[in-house]
């Protein structure tokens, strides 16, 4: 049975933390190759979940969300990220054309750790990589629920890490 973790985000605030930790997790399962599905409807706080994730692997700068773009890559020291934002997608053969087949063919250069981020992954179903952890979101009063479920591989050991770095009450 695949290991999850489910908490209340009151707030954005708890939401950016929640990001953060995630990324302390990460780091400290590094070089980790992992792809992360992040579902929930429009509004959920999927974007700002990945904004603090970036921001706590050591992004510094804007983090556009690739609604429009579609595919965001990032290199950072510990790790390539590549973010994309499958939503405006009318049919997953479209990934083809996005060019991001070539981004994950780059996986674990030099070293280091792989993570695709995908949003709205079921518009690429069949044509994405297998998720190793899932983050659901859903909009609950003035905040979220959230839940990360590792579905194999490292995401087990990433969900491990963030259970012991959560501050008691989180």
């Amino acid at each position: 049975m695949p290991e999850s973790l489910a908490r209340y985000l009151p707030d954005p605030a708890a939401t950016a933390e929640l990001g953060k930790l995630l990324a302390g997790a990460l780091l400290a399962a590094a070089p980790a190759n992992l792809v992360v599905y992040f579902e929930g409807e429009l509004g959920a706080g999927k974007t700002a979940l990945i904004r603090a994730l970036l921001a706590g692997l050591g992004h510094r700068g804007r983090v556009p969300s690739p609604t429009y773009t579609l595919v965001e890559p990032y290199e950072l020291d510990r790790y390539r990220v590549v973010h994309v934002d499958l939503y405006r997608l009318r049919d997953p053969a479209e990934l083809e054309d996005l060019g991001l087949d070539d981004e994950l063919r780059l996986r674990d250069p030099v070293g280091r750790g792989f993570l695709l981020l995908a949003e709205w992954p079921g518009r690429g179903a069949g044509r994405l990589p297998v998720a190793d952890l899932e983050c659901r979101l859903v909009s609950a009063g003035s905040g979220r629920n959230v839940v990360l479920t590792a579905q194999r591989g490292v995401a087990d050991r990433v969900l491990g890490e963030l259970g012991r770095a959560l501050p008691p009450g989180f």
